[in-house]
Order: C-alpha cells, then structure tokens, then sequence
C-alpha cells in the first residue's frame, strides 16, 4: 500500500513536470520571438540570413534583433552546427569581416532566461532556447531537433 502511494506520488510529479510550464520534454531547439510579434515560421535558409545578418527586416518592416547565448553554451553550439554549419569559433573571421562592413554580430544575453527576457520584451527579437523551457512569454517559430539535453530548471512565466 504505501509502495502504491509512493509510486503514484511519483508519477504525478513527473506528470507536473513534463506538463506544467513544459510545451515539449524533448531536447530540441525552440527558435522563438515574442509572443505577439511575427506571425508565422522560418527556415533554416531564412534564420541563417537571420544570425549572418543578411537579414536586417521582418515583412512588417520590425528590424530583426538576432539574440545568442555566450559561444561556449552547449545550446549555442548546437544552434549554431545546426544552423550556421560553424562553430561560434569558426565564424570569428566572419565577424571580422563584416565588421569592417558595418555589420555586428548578435547581441549575447548570459542564460536562457535572459533570452526569453530579452525576446519577449525587444521588438524584432529571435533567439533559442531549449524547448523544455518554452512558456507563454515568447511563441516558437521554428524547431530543431539537435539539441543537447533540457536543463533541469524551468524558466518562470
């Protein structure tokens, strides 16, 4: 009996943890904006122009603000194989390069809580984040399946 309760306790705290908050347990990658702002999805095509800056507008003329976690998160790592085909290390000469054209490189925000932050509040804004932590804060537009396992916190709405 008490094992029954033990394991039915068990079970409905990791209900609440997959569902509760959770818009997805798995590991992939959550490319988000803020809720209310462009409508629709992009492609790997488009959110690479998006992170290169070869993008600079939305179709409702909102300048796009492309958003990364710091280069050596294993999120951004896996974003930008995913997306970019480079490491953040390797698109250093990049960076250079366009520098020198006048173009910068994403802002960088330290956590995913500060990306959803920051997507949430700034508007063109597009980023990642681990789809575990997807809330009601920011709307997903896209979703990448190679991602490095979910962290264990849960962002807060």
């Amino acid at each position: 009996m008490r094992l029954a309760i033990v394991l039915r306790a068990a079970a409905m705290l990791l209900f609440c943890w997959h569902g509760a908050g959770h818009a997805d347990s798995g590991d992939g990658i959550a490319v988000i904006v803020a809720r209310n702002a462009h409508g629709g999805t992009v492609d790997r095509r488009e959110l690479a122009a998006i992170f290169k800056r070869k993008k600079h507008f939305w179709p409702d003329g909102t300048r796009i603000a492309p958003v990364n976690l710091p280069a050596g998160d294993p999120l951004r790592r896996a974003f930008s194989g995913a997306v970019l085909r480079n490491t953040p290390e390797e698109l250093d000469d990049y960076w250079r390069d366009q520098y020198f054209h006048g173009e910068l490189p994403p802002y960088v925000v330290a956590s995913q809580e500060a990306m959803i932050r920051f997507v949430s509040a700034t508007p063109g804004a597009i980023g990642y984040v681990s789809s575990c932590l997807l809330d009601r804060r920011v709307s997903e537009v896209m979703r990448l399946d190679d991602g490095p396992p979910c962290p264990r916190q849960a962002a807060t709405p």
